[in-house]
């Protein structure tokens, strides 16, 4: 199901900011013990994954660049994060993270697309037919500026999210029927 068709062929991806998103934010995580996942959010990840959706993780993580964490301590969440998708099926065909700091002029911290951009020449990824989902307006706009649909997930958006193209869905939970609607 989720191999592209021909050699030109794209996949289709939803990429997924993680602390806000898929997990509570709790600031800079340096214990896998800190990790929890936002209620709902594995199902989300199953039902799109069924439906053939790359799944692909999408982060900033700036607490290594800000040294409030050591890269030792996210790759530990890192690897806890992952554990636990595995142990519900669910199965990540990227992560991708920025240890930058935000005055590091990277082009990889949101909302630059340089993440996006790099899992897309990895993993063949259309993004015609592929969104950015995360929590804040970074994220949509990292999306937009990748060539994504862009969906920002709770709360109240942020100034300009709407003119840059993104959408608005209240919880995370609305996600598989808007993606699988736009989809039918």
């Amino acid at each position: 199901m989720l191999q592209a068709s021909g050699p030109n062929s794209k996949h289709r991806a939803i990429f997924f900011d993680r602390d806000g998103t898929l997990i509570l934010d709790r600031g800079y995580l340096s214990s896998p013990h800190q990790v929890e996942f936002v209620p709902g959010s594995l199902d989300v990840l199953r039902t799109l994954q069924e439906h053939g959706f790359l799944l692909v993780i999408v982060s900033n993580q700036s607490g290594i660049g800000r040294g409030l964490i050591t890269e030792n301590q996210a790759q530990a969440v890192d690897k806890h994060f992952r554990a636990i998708l595995a142990k519900n099926k669910i199965s990540v065909a990227g992560v991708y993270y920025c240890p930058h700091a935000p005055d590091a002029g990277c082009d990889c911290r949101k909302p630059e697309p340089g993440l996006l951009l790099r899992a897309a020449d990895e993993l063949q990824i259309d993004f015609a037919q592929s969104y950015m989902v995360g929590d804040k307006a970074s994220d949509c706009r990292a999306g937009v500026a990748a060539g994504c649909r862009a969906v920002l997930i709770g709360g109240t958006p942020g100034a300009g999210t709407e003119a840059d193209g993104c959408i608005h869905l209240s919880d995370l939970r609305e996600l598989p029927v808007f993606v699988l609607g736009c989809h039918a």
